[in-house]
């Protein structure tokens, strides 16, 4: 058996050397998806014949008949070494096949980007967030998941499962969940103090995202906790959305009504420093701020789901948009059953575990939620209970969605700063807001 491992971390060098090499690149399938939502047909597939299986007695995935293979892995920086470690487990299970695996540094955020600059250029396979996917998909870059989307179903969450569907079809492998949680300063407030938003703010300071880029992230779920839905109950239908209602007005004015508040504090960059400093107590930030915001409370750092509020009507839980990692196919790749095959591998449960045991990645995997390992720690039992169903909801991953941050962060900064000084102002602002971001 011969293995290459390749292990790079310059995703600006790779890309630099990709230009004037071009035609040396993982993807060099010239072929393009014929239609939308499609998966792309490659010879490899399609002349598989017998191949390996699903999952035949030895427990292998089915790859093709080819004996060299060669994917390019696109992952954030943080993981190179470890997905390279996975990529040459992986290869070591087909003896028979040499296998080149490149790994590479490539932000997932800008996955969409890079991929659609040079489909046949980028990784086989990738990691990217799952808001994404609806664009992808609709651009014909990303090849279908026609092997393993019934695992997916029996052992993932639901919302995992939802998060790699698209118009009834799967196109993803997730791995990872995540949701914005409450951080705090255990010296000042109490667990029962920041089980609900009054007495949090009663008891100490909170910063909240209120005028800058994110504040729609951070704020908009409010809607959601009132009754109002984005997108349709599936979250795909564009002209789903039930903000300009009764209910949507009373979300809104809750946001307004906390410039009334002097425990509220806006701040966004500014958060850290002001936890550090004492300026505030609390603050609502991502799981990818965990680290940061462990510096900034030493050792008073102290985290929790979010609290309930009351939007006019008793007490609710405050909600979030719930985020799922997940790792993709190029359509374009030459190699569409081994890239299948090694992106359901870095998706497993035992890949799962891995991740979260060197990275702290909340996995996706029913199981593993459930093991001791994650609700033995503080921090991720905070964010497995913000994935639940009652306290999150998965971000939309249409191509609308493009226009739904921008649109919303100007009607949250115009109710908090009085723009917006009528009930009739703040339904005239939503039925535009509905309108505008279908």
């Amino acid at each position: 058996m011969k293995r290459h491992i390749l292990m790079k971390r310059s995703f600006a060098a790779i890309m630099s050397a990709a230009m004037l090499t071009a035609g040396l690149s993982g993807c060099t399938n010239s072929k393009q998806p014929e239609s939308t939502g499609t998966k792309t047909e490659t010879s490899n597939e399609t002349e598989a014949g017998g191949g390996t299986p699903d999952a035949n007695e030895n427990g292998l995935r089915r790859v093709s008949d080819a004996k060299d293979v060669k994917l390019k892995v696109w992952v954030e920086t943080a993981s190179v070494e470890m997905v390279s470690g996975m990529a040459d487990d992986f290869a070591a299970m087909y003896p028979d096949k040499n296998f080149s695996i490149e790994v590479l540094a490539n932000s997932p955020s800008k996955a969409q980007e890079n991929i659609k600059k040079d489909p046949d250029a980028a990784a086989d396979v990738f990691y990217m967030p799952h808001d994404q996917l609806g664009q992808m998909v609709e651009s014909g870059v990303i090849y279908e998941n026609t092997l393993y989307a019934d695992k997916i179903k029996e052992e993932q969450t639901d919302t995992a499962y939802d998060s790699v569907t698209y118009k009834g079809a799967v196109y993803g492998y997730p791995y990872g969940l995540e949701s914005m949680i409450l951080y705090y300063n255990k010296s000042k407030l109490s667990e029962e103090d920041v089980k609900s938003f009054d007495s949090l703010t009663s008891k100490g300071k909170i910063g909240l995202n209120l005028l800058t880029a994110g504040s729609s992230y951070a704020l908009l779920p409010v809607f959601f906790s009132n009754g109002c839905v984005l997108y349709g109950e599936d979250g795909e239908d564009p002209a789903g959305s039930t903000f300009n209602t009764e209910q949507g007005v009373q979300a809104l004015q809750w946001i307004a009504d906390l410039k009334n508040n002097p425990n509220v504090v806006a701040a966004n960059e500014e958060i850290l420093s002001n936890l550090e400093s004492g300026v505030i107590d609390a603050a609502i930030a991502g799981p990818w701020q965990k680290n940061d915001m462990m510096d900034a409370l030493g050792e008073n750092f102290a985290c929790a789901p979010y609290p309930t509020i009351d939007l006019g009507n008793g007490p609710v839980q405050q909600m979030s948009f719930q985020g799922v990692k997940i790792i993709a196919v190029n359509a374009a790749t030459q190699f569409p059953l081994e890239a299948m095959a090694f992106a359901d591998y870095l998706s497993s449960k035992e890949m799962q575990e891995k991740r979260y045991e060197v990275i702290g990645t909340l996995p996706s995997n029913k199981e593993l939620l459930k093991s001791e390992q994650v609700t033995s720690n503080e921090f991720s039992t905070a964010v497995a209970e913000m994935i639940e169903p009652d306290h999150s909801v998965l971000t939309p991953k249409i191509p609308q969605t493009v226009t739904l941050w921008q649109q919303s962060e100007a009607i949250i900064s115009d109710a908090y700063n009085g723009v917006l000084k009528s009930e009739d102002d703040m339904m005239t602002k939503l039925e535009e807001l509905v309108q505008n971001i279908q």
